[in-house]
């Protein structure tokens, strides 16, 4: 019987794959382009919504509806693009800071950057001569050794260095195509009635459909993410209308 034959290490003496049928991992991970989708669309498709609800309990002129719902678009979309950008760029300045702080640490004090190498690969079960050698080999590199202190001591990745701009023109493009959804049937409609139903429908299949996409994106149970946006996207306009047919008039 013949032995199988040996296969050679790859590159940087990685072990070679194992035999095996090939197999998807399929592992979900929150992007950062659809959680500005999810914030932006999710704010989008809620606020005006409720706003043109409530002035449909206020008031008979679509007209004053559609300029109000506009207004809020214009300046939702505004707000939340300037919050997604500077939420951003603190997130970009927080991990720099942290960085220069780590690279003069592992200058000023070499030793105590080390062994906290080797406390963290300890804590996978490293030991011995492979610890020693481990840290080693991390050490050499002090680029390398910095990223992972940030990886790993202060679990801290770093951001695209263009995702500030990216942030804002994503949430607030998609708060204004949430928010038009439930304002279309103000613009085509000349009476408050038929419009709020028009516009409740549109934004009921809106929001559920927004949620079973969201969760289907994060690996969640999609039905449970759709009926979670639509019910907390309900209560807000419900609420809403009522405040408004209560103090309105």
């Amino acid at each position: 019987m013949m032995d199988a034959p040996t296969q050679e290490p790859t590159r940087d003496g990685l072990p070679p794959m194992p035999p095996g049928p090939p197999h998807e991992e399929r592992h979900f991970t929150q992007n950062e382009t659809v959680r500005d989708l999810v914030i932006g669309t999710a704010d989008g498709l809620t606020v005006p919504f409720a706003l043109a609800a409530a002035l449909s309990g206020a008031v008979a002129a679509n007209p004053l509806i559609v300029t109000a719902g506009l207004a809020e678009i214009a300046a939702g979309c505004v707000a939340m693009g300037l919050g997604g950008y500077l939420a951003a760029r603190t997130e970009s300045d927080h991990y720099a800071s942290e960085r220069k702080r780590e690279e003069e640490e592992t200058h000023l004090y070499p030793d105590r950057e080390k062994w906290e190498v080797a406390a963290i690969l300890h804590r996978y079960g490293v030991r011995g001569e492979v610890l020693r050698q481990a840290v080693d080999a991390i050490a050499s590199d002090r680029k390398k050794w910095v990223d992972f202190m940030m990886r790993f001591e202060l679990d801290l990745t770093e951001p695209d260095p263009n995702r500030a701009a990216k942030s804002a023109v994503t949430i607030g493009g998609a708060y204004v195509v949430g928010g038009l959804i439930p304002l279309f049937p103000y613009m085509i409609f000349a009476t408050t009635t038929p419009a709020l139903l028009l516009s409740s429908s549109l934004t009921a299949v809106a929001l559920f459909g927004f949620g079973w996409l969201k969760a289907r994106a994060t690996g969640l149970p999609a039905l449970r993410g759709a009926v979670q946006t639509l019910a907390i996207g309900g209560v807000a306009a419900v609420v809403a209308y009522l405040v408004a047919s209560l103090f309105g008039h």
